[in-house]
């Protein structure tokens, strides 16, 4: 790298378990004890955050409840109450707006701030951190992790390294040799399926990759190569977005072997779509507009639309149309498909109006 070059201050702040703890802050009988945010494990509910003590069972953000409870029987199960996460959302983003107004709030609990030139000249990205990180403690009684470095993809896998309650930072001389260490499943974009293709080319970490050259990356992983070459050797010039607004959530799947039942494409569509429902709801957003992905064995993609008479958040009803919009698509002739997604968009704010908020259901 060019010691010459200026460079950017960039922290990625992640709340800790965030809608969890906010239980566990707000009602000291969870606390220690294995808890997930989100819809009853009896339906289609959807675990929108879990607890650090149900995730050392194996429960994760965006699994379907059921599988939750059995992994971990004695799990308690909390409604949300977003109306009270999104207030304190507003009151971790006062914090940080007392030391840049250049703030890209990814989600409720995860945002870049661009510290480059902060409001009150402490001039240290890492000292910018530990005073944020011990504000919203003394102030909110929440714990974040904090990954600072000179570009956002670099900060945001910082965030990550010492969670919960933690923070890491990368400098300028130390980026190239974070990223050639760093397994390559761990990199933003590259999903399961890209990751057992690249171990199957003995493409284990960051530095196997860099031994290819922008044309290789191409030619084996498409367009994404492109990314993979400049990330890889810490390139990233995205800037922090203060107003940047959400215009879709997609999820997508690519299959090791094609499908040809639409059986198994349905039940693909379901795992899809249970993950998008968890995204809703920590952007607390309800979408009008439902479009199906379909990518053939042939390279070929189509793309299929369908848009509601009202906004949804239903898991259900996304699912349906999706199914339908899969089943209208394939019911011509017999196609094999290599890759399914669904993206949401034309969204709409949820509007939460809580008239008990002191009370809690629980599903045991």
């Amino acid at each position: 790298m060019n010691d010459e070059r200026t460079y950017r201050k960039i922290i990625h702040i992640d709340m800790d378990a965030f809608f969890a703890s906010v239980e566990q802050r707000d009602f000291p009988e969870y606390r220690g004890k294995p808890l997930a945010v989100g819809g009853s494990p009896e339906g289609r509910g959807v675990v929108a955050a879990a607890s650090y003590e149900a995730r050392v069972f194996g429960v994760r953000s965006a699994m379907p409840s059921h599988k939750a409870i059995r992994l971990c029987p004695h799990i308690l199960f909390v409604r949300p109450r977003f109306d009270v996460y999104k207030k304190v959302s507003g009151s971790i983003r006062e914090i940080f707006r007392r030391y840049t107004d250049l703030i890209e709030p990814l989600s409720l609990d995860e945002a870049y701030l661009d510290v480059s030139y902060d409001k009150l000249g402490i001039g240290s990205a890492l000292d910018i951190a530990k005073e944020i990180r011990e504000a919203i403690r003394e102030e909110l009684q929440l714990t974040a992790s904090a990954g600072i470095s000179i570009n956002k993809f670099v900060a945001k896998i910082a965030s990550d390294i010492n969670k919960p309650d933690g923070i890491t930072f990368i400098g300028p001389s130390k980026i190239e040799a974070f990223m050639e260490a760093l397994p390559v499943g761990k990199f933003h974009g590259v999903g399961k399926v890209t990751a057992r293709k690249m171990g199957q080319m003995n493409l284990h970490t960051g530095a196997d990759l860099k031994r290819l050259s922008e044309h290789e990356l191409v030619k084996h992983f498409g367009k994404q190569g492109h990314f993979y070459y400049r990330i890889v050797r810490g390139i990233d010039d995205r800037p922090v977005q203060p107003n940047r607004e959400t215009k879709s959530i997609s999820v997508e799947d690519t299959f090791e072997h094609d499908l040809t039942r639409l059986v198994d494409m349905d039940f693909e569509l379901e795992k899809i779509a249970e993950r998008l429902a968890s995204r809703l709801q920590k952007h607390q957003l309800k979408c009008r507009t439902i479009t199906l992905k379909i990518r053939f064995n042939d390279f070929s993609i189509i793309n299929r639309s369908k848009s509601l008479s009202h906004n949804t958040g239903d898991l259900s009803i996304i699912l349906q149309t999706a199914k339908e919009l899969l089943s209208k698509e394939l019911s011509a002739e017999d196609k094999r498909v290599r890759l399914l997604g669904i993206t949401l968009s034309n969204f709409h704010e949820v509007i939460v109006i809580d008239k008990n908020p002191k009370q809690l259901r629980l599903f045991k």
